[in-house]
């Protein structure tokens, strides 16, 4: 059930991606159609309008020049003139009419209104002298207004100072957009076949691009799967984009270190049960001599349960270690930091392992460059300092020293350890901080360690944000330097 749940969501998720897509992509080809048919459609009606205006425009004057050569506004029986409005009426299929400085209709090509008066809005404009006006009434007429000029000459008084001239009457024309809306009509007709054209495509152009496009990632949610089901542990190479290969490539580094995890968990787990299986082994054959034999002697029996003894604090020991391994790997949120003495941490360090550095016939040094004081926990420090002194101690020679320097800058404090003892080989320094790890084995069984050690110091290190670094040479000894920061950041 929990695996077909997890397909139903990958599921989900590759068909709202492709839902996702496919929305952009008629988004994207939409936007053409509309831009055509609010933009284009209309930018042409507009268009159309303004050039037949201003052409009737144009004729009217020609046509308002002639009423003053005939002067027709005081005399409207002149043929040519009439003859010259009913063309303009004919051709742009519209009313003209003409009226004079009283407002009253001189001329009407429909012949229905002559001699009334008139209050037009925009003919009482055109006698206050703002020009042609022009207005669009419904869509089916442009009303154009021009008025009729009079040039004076210079010492008759003008409502117009700039151009000398009088309004002395009004042409009032309306002409018929029958032609402009059936050239819109014709053309928007036109726009929606091809907007509906455009749709079909982008319709089907987005179906296969939003199949296409998902296609390397459905393959990677399958490889996924597989990976996660475990029917394979191989990697997953998808090259068809720069995207898909990147998710490859971080997936493969995830499968790679969760192989690493696994082999390093199954690693543990082995060394775990022989590293506690030893010293059961050992009191079995103990306990099992002591029972095989009668009447043991005092002696013999008291040496045997020593041995046992010896092999209970072993065991002990390597628990007592392994539960703090297990606290140091857990997440920082576990420790318990407060501003600290550095200095008097190490002083106390080395004076709880001088009686071991006496019996193994070692000297401690301490040199402190500085007063110290940092934000840590004082008990995963204090057990990384005990960890890597008792270390060198351990593993020095016989007249050997062991010195511990500590420094500072503004950001860090460090500790440096070093020692005069037996080194170590360079090919086992990538390894001296992986669990159970041992350079020199049955050395380390003579001195009683258990591998877990300098696991421990490192978690403690790294839990403080902090670095260790290892140079050490065989017969010349080895030195730890720690890097802490003053100020612990939580993560």
């Amino acid at each position: 059930m929990k695996t077909l749940w997890i397909k139903i969501k990958q599921s989900k998720l590759v068909r709202s991606l492709r839902v996702r897509i496919f929305l952009i992509l008629m988004f994207v080809g939409f936007v053409p159609g509309l831009m055509m048919q609010y933009g284009i459609m209309d930018r042409y009606l507009d268009n159309a309008i303004a050039v037949k205006t201003n052409e009737v425009v144009t004729q009217i004057k020609i046509l308002a020049d002639h009423l003053l050569t005939y002067n027709y506004l005081l005399d409207n029986g002149n043929e040519v003139v009439n003859a010259e409005l009913s063309q303009l009426s004919d051709l742009y299929d519209g009313r003209v009419l003409i009226v004079d400085n009283n407002l009253k209709i001189i001329k009407d090509t429909y012949g229905i209104s002559e001699g009334k008066l008139v209050l037009s809005e925009d003919i009482m404009r055109c006698f206050r002298g703002e020009g042609s006006l022009s207005r669009l009434s419904g869509k089916e007429y442009i009303e154009i207004t021009v008025p009729i000029e009079e040039r004076l000459s210079m010492t008759e008084p003008t409502k117009n100072v700039s151009t000398n001239t009088r309004v002395v009457g009004v042409i009032s024309i309306s002409v018929s957009t029958d032609a402009i809306m059936s050239s819109y009509d014709y053309l928007q007709s036109r726009a929606i076949i091809i907007e509906v054209l455009i749709a079909v495509a982008v319709f089907g152009i987005a179906v296969f691009l939003s199949r296409y496009i998902l296609k390397p990632f459905e393959k990677i949610s399958e490889s996924i799967n597989a990976v996660k089901n475990g029917f394979t542990d191989e990697e997953i190479h998808v090259t068809e984009y720069v995207e898909t290969e990147h998710i490859g490539d971080s997936f493969n580094q995830m499968l790679g270190r969760m192989k690493v995890l696994d082999d390093s968990r199954q690693e543990f787990v082995s060394n775990v049960s022989h590293e506690l299986k030893t010293p059961l082994a050992s009191m079995k054959v103990l306990a099992d001599s002591l029972l095989a034999q009668e009447d043991v002697p005092a002696q013999l029996y008291r040496e045997f349960m020593t041995d046992i003894a010896d092999e209970i604090d072993r065991e002990n020991k390597i628990i007592t270690d392994l539960l703090s391994l297990v606290k140091m790997t857990r997440t920082s949120a576990d420790l318990n930091v407060e501003p600290m003495d550095i200095n008097a941490i190490l002083e106390l360090t080395l004076k709880r392992l001088g009686p071991i550095a006496a019996r193994a016939n070692v000297k401690l040094v301490f040199e402190s460059r500085r007063k110290v004081s940092a934000e840590i926990d004082e008990v995963k420090m204090n057990l990384a300092f005990t960890n890597l002194v008792e270390n060198a101690i351990k593993y020095n020679v016989d007249g050997g020293w062991v010195k511990v320097v500590l420094d500072a800058d503004h950001q860090y404090f460090t500790v440096e350890v070093s020692d005069s003892g037996i080194g170590m080989p360079q090919e086992a320094l990538e390894h001296i901080y992986e669990r159970f790890y041992r350079v020199d084995k049955s050395h380390s069984r003579e001195i009683g360690g258990t591998g877990l050690g300098l696991a421990i110091t490192r978690s403690a290190i790294l839990m403080h944000k902090g670095s260790i670094h290892v140079t050490s040479e065989e017969g010349k000894g080895t030195t730890f330097t720690v890097k802490i920061p003053l100020s612990y950041i939580a993560s």
